[in-house]
């Protein structure tokens, strides 16, 4: 599971993207910081050398797993780039076989790659032609399935790895969940044509033989039918319906606090959505993290899973040199502010 959207442009151009990191209750995760100027080098199939080596452009700001850099799930660089990995199931995941011609980057490290390479999604559509996406496990007894969704502070586009090959979609909802493929979502749309923020008016039903009033008890009917299911599908509608309807922020900061309202609307709390693991043991799907990053403002901000704080990361003030990147744990716990009135 995952969520990613663009909330509307703010009255002031600001632009502001939101994202729910939803996975089972075992990873865990940390703050990276990548500094520009680093060398890289993908990884690669196990005891064959030949990958995608590079210099970092841009610093970038994300969450990674496992005090690992190159399998960034989510982040920012300083030009006011985003990516995120989602993940991609049920067949939708083909990625290219290894060639080790020096083209090779893994699934799991295109956010990091990209980040450190383009400052647009024009610059991601070109890398993209340049480079062999391989299926890394990582140490899994499965090679994760995953799409990556990008976006700058005039577009979206979906990044995908069809049967035929890596397409590079553009994305008008600037929307993003998990399985299908980003044009089965969009079609979909058309299901849920007249949802609206007022109520319908009331209605005669069988006037011919009588019949009687109806009309919505209370507020809110404009929206039924959207779906509330927390499954990729019904999370594309939902967040697509939502961002149609919200005001129009003024600015970066109004923009940032609704990120985070509709952020909290896909919010997974434990035991609500079960998983199967290893020795058929189930785990519970939850939000571990919800990371909000103004492309414009040049902030990126996280949320953790037990801590209701939510933490600021201003690149421009960001320290973006060294030769290896940075890691922060994200807080395990956190607690409501007391106050005394």
């Amino acid at each position: 599971m995952c969520t990613n959207f663009k909330v509307p442009i703010a009255e002031d151009g600001s632009v502001v993207v939101g994202r729910s990191i939803d996975y089972p209750a075992l990873m865990t995760f940390q703050l990276c910081v990548m500094p520009r100027g680093m060398e890289r080098a993908a990884r690669g199939a196990e005891g064959v050398a030949g990958t995608r080596t590079w210099t970092t452009r841009h610093g970038v700001v994300g969450i990674s797993v496992a005090g690992v850099d190159a399998a960034m799930l989510d982040g920012m660089n300083d030009a006011g780039l985003s990516a995120h990995l989602l993940y991609m199931v049920g067949g939708f995941f083909h990625p290219a076989e290894f060639k080790g011609d020096g083209t090779d980057v893994s699934q799991l490290e295109l956010v990091s790659y990209l980040l450190s390479t383009c400052a647009t999604i024009e610059e991601v559509r070109a890398e993209m032609e340049q480079i062999n996406v391989w299926g890394w496990n990582a140490g899994m007894p499965f090679v994760p399935p995953v799409h990556v969704l990008v976006h700058d502070r005039t577009g979206s586009a979906a990044i995908e790895f069809r049967p035929d090959g890596m397409v590079v979609l553009d994305n008008p909802t600037s929307v993003g969940t998990n399985s299908p493929y980003l044009d089965w979502h969009l079609l979909n749309l058309h299901n849920y044509v007249g949802f609206s923020a007022k109520n319908p008016t009331p209605q005669r039903v069988r006037p011919r033989v009588g019949g009687m009033d109806i009309r919505p008890l209370g507020v809110g009917w404009g929206l039924h039918g959207m779906p509330g299911d927390y499954s990729g599908p019904s999370r594309f509608v939902r967040a697509s319906i939502l961002l149609t309807l919200v005001d129009t922020p003024t600015d970066g900061h109004d923009a940032e606090m609704l990120t985070l309202h509709v952020l909290n609307t896909f919010d997974v709390p434990a035991g609500v959505v079960k998983e199967p693991g290893p020795g058929h043991i189930e785990f519970d799907e939850v939000t571990y993290v919800d990371t909000i990053a103004n492309l414009t403002g040049l902030r990126y901000s996280y949320r953790a899973l037990d801590d209701p704080t939510v933490y600021v990361v201003e690149l421009s003030k960001t320290d973006f040199s060294g030769s290896t990147s940075r890691f922060r744990d994200l807080s395990p716990t956190g607690s409501f502010t007391e106050i005394h009135p």
